[in-house]
């Protein structure tokens, strides 16, 4: 899918293809990496909870780069929602635990991720 998304920009010379191909793959990237986080804190920690979220914030994630792609706007939106959540909970988390994993690299890929989606709301305009 990463690479059809990527062809599709490449043969497009719009930068606004360029930039909704990134917002989508950044979702979905996202959204694929809360979901096996949740497993991850499932496996190690027997965490229901994370897997929960992981699972429901992942799927919510894949869901709006699905509709993105569909060209619903709305899609971009719900994405930037359930990541700037996902951004300022790991953020917490961070700053109360003093660990790197997951928390610091969940808030440096969300911020990533964040400022992707956010520019191509913007570009839009």
């Amino acid at each position: 899918m990463v690479n059809c998304l990527l062809t599709l920009a490449i043969k497009s010379k719009s930068i606004d293809v360029l930039t909704m191909n990134l917002s989508i793959v950044a979702a979905f990237a996202y959204g694929i990496l809360s979901i096996i986080g949740g497993i991850i804190g499932y496996i190690q920690a027997t965490s229901r909870v994370s897997l929960l979220s992981g699972s429901i914030s992942g799927l919510l994630l894949i869901f709006a780069a699905y509709f993105q792609l569909q060209g619903q706007a709305w899609g971009s939106i719900l994405a930037v929602l359930v990541t700037a959540v996902l951004v300022v909970f790991f953020a917490f988390r961070l700053a109360k635990t003093r660990k790197f994993m997951p928390a610091g690299l969940m808030t440096i890929l969300g911020m990533v991720s964040l400022a992707v989606m956010v520019h191509q709301i913007v570009a839009l305009r």
